[in-house]
């Protein structure tokens, strides 16, 4: 037990008291919503009397932009093509948008919210549309796979840094 001089060595705090700078760091979820979406069947109905074998490739990017003082909007878009030997049994697109009010961040940390946390927030609700786009399609059950959207935001700050070292025109372009 500590005297009331002594110092907590623990670095909790007292009951009800706030860690320092919790209060000015704050993440709130405005508004979830789907911004655009397309379901395609080019070759349907003559795809369902084929055997299935599909080859699935699935697309995601993410952008995220200021709208007003502390008001962020994020964009998460999942494209999911599916071929069944050389036709495409369907193709499936979803713009999951989410308006976030995110206060106390900087920089990296803000950085780290809009690429990782934020799409985090928003793919079960890609994960719930594409499923039903593609069992209201005629197609068997299609559930996303989990995404590390911490790994993902890594590797892009990787591959920024990489490209940054190389310098301007570096690329070729």
């Amino acid at each position: 037990m500590t005297s009331p001089q002594e110092p907590s060595l623990s670095g909790a705090n007292e009951p009800g008291q706030q860690p320092p700078d919790a209060a000015e760091k704050q993440l709130s979820i405005e508004r979830i919503y789907v911004k655009d979406l397309s379901f395609e069947s080019p070759n349907a109905p003559q795809i369902f009397t084929e055997d299935w074998k599909p080859d699935v490739n699935i697309n995601l990017t993410n952008d995220a932009n200021r709208i007003a003082q502390d008001l962020y909007s994020v964009n998460l878009v999942v494209t999911v093509t599916v071929k069944n030997g050389d036709s495409t049994a369907f193709l499936v697109e979803v713009h999951q948008g989410g308006v976030f009010h995110i206060t106390g961040f900087q920089g990296p940390e803000l950085g780290q919210m809009l690429g990782s946390y934020c799409p985090n927030i928003l793919f079960p609700y890609v994960r719930e549309v594409v499923s039903d786009l593609v069992s209201r399609g005629g197609f068997p059950q299609f559930l996303l796979s989990p995404v590390n959207f911490d790994a993902l935001y890594a590797q892009h700050l990787t591959q920024n840094s990489a490209q940054a070292a190389e310098g301007p025109g570096a690329s070729g372009a």
